[in-house]
């Protein structure tokens, strides 16, 4: 590999971080003005003193700025363990973009960028993150882990998935979701990012894979990607169009009017049963639109957070 191929690596590793921190910072000061009230003071790895404590380790740097006493988080008062799962199947490339951006991704991109704001809150907050990455093999796996090194090598690697111009063409989501169960042994909050669009079809199966997925007493989400405009409300131009299943090759041409009733009642119907299932389950299912911004999965995130610790 060449000079020029490392610093563009570099360059997107450095990107990345930059866009989640961005993404992190404008949720915190969404909720609150200040970025040491209420949320943030916990989020930050901050507590509000109480009379009566140990003075130790009250942050006096913070007292003079917000003239509130708080106190250190240390490493041992958090425990969790969480291990985030991307789907990175050629469906998941759509629709196509230039570059990573906040307000210009396809559903890997949101998936890659969503992931990397949550490692910066866990990494702020000193948990460990894991990350398995699939499509019709199982691409990637590192367990959770909370160190530095560990962290800048999962961001290197979405970096390269955010940009893989060559996906696989297939999904086997199911046969690798019980992989992936299989190595998580020790108790994790579960984040699962994909569009669920996948080449085996047998819906059985899918759930079955998923309901795996709460061996150990995990907490499962599934963080359902979709551009709604266009893949949900199948919005487009009623002018003849070739539509292309980018896994499988198969193409029909037609006038989007002519399927959009039947098309989104079949979906309809899919999706309806997903959530279904998931509840029957104990899956928080969240369907997330990849043109919204990332308040959705970030908040799941805090609420998860609470119940599973």
């Amino acid at each position: 590999m060449n000079l020029q191929s490392e610093l563009n690596k570099a360059s997107l590793f450095q990107n990345l971080e930059m866009l989640a921190n961005q993404v992190v910072e404008g949720f915190i000061s969404g909720i609150h003005k200040s970025p040491f009230h209420g949320f943030s003071a916990e989020f930050a790895e901050h507590k509000i003193y109480n009379v009566g404590e140990s003075t130790k380790h009250i942050d006096w740097k913070l007292f003079a700025k917000t003239d509130k006493l708080y106190t250190k988080k240390y490493e041992e008062e958090t425990n969790l363990r969480c291990h985030m799962i991307l789907d990175s199947s050629a469906s998941m490339y759509y629709p196509e973009v230039k570059s990573l951006g906040i307000g210009d991704l396809n559903k890997v991109g949101f998936g890659v960028l969503a992931i990397a704001a949550l490692m910066n809150i866990l990494k702020r907050q000193r948990d460990a993150v894991g990350l398995s990455v699939y499509s019709n093999e199982y691409d990637f796996y590192a367990p959770e882990k909370g160190s530095e090194r560990h962290h800048q090598m999962l961001l290197a690697k979405l970096s390269e998935i955010s940009l893989n111009t060559k996906p696989s063409k297939q999904t086997e989501t199911y046969t690798y979701l019980h992989l992936i169960a299989e190595k998580m042994k020790r108790r994790s909050l579960i984040f699962l990012f994909t569009d669920m669009f996948q080449t085996e079809t047998d819906d059985e199966k899918l759930f079955d894979a998923l309901r795996h997925l709460k061996h150990n007493k995990h907490e499962v989400v599934l963080f359902h990607l979709l551009d709604k405009e266009k893949e949900y409300n199948f919005d487009f131009e009623n002018t003849p169009k070739r539509f292309v299943d980018v896994e499988t090759g198969a193409h029909i041409d037609l006038y989007a009017d002519t399927i959009k009733e039947a098309y989104n009642e079949r979906l309809s119907a899919y999706f309806e049963d997903l959530k279904l299932k998931c509840a029957q389950y104990k899956i928080k299912y969240v369907d997330v639109n990849v043109r919204a911004d990332f308040s959705k999965v970030l908040n799941t995130y805090l609420v998860e957070r609470q119940k599973f610790l």
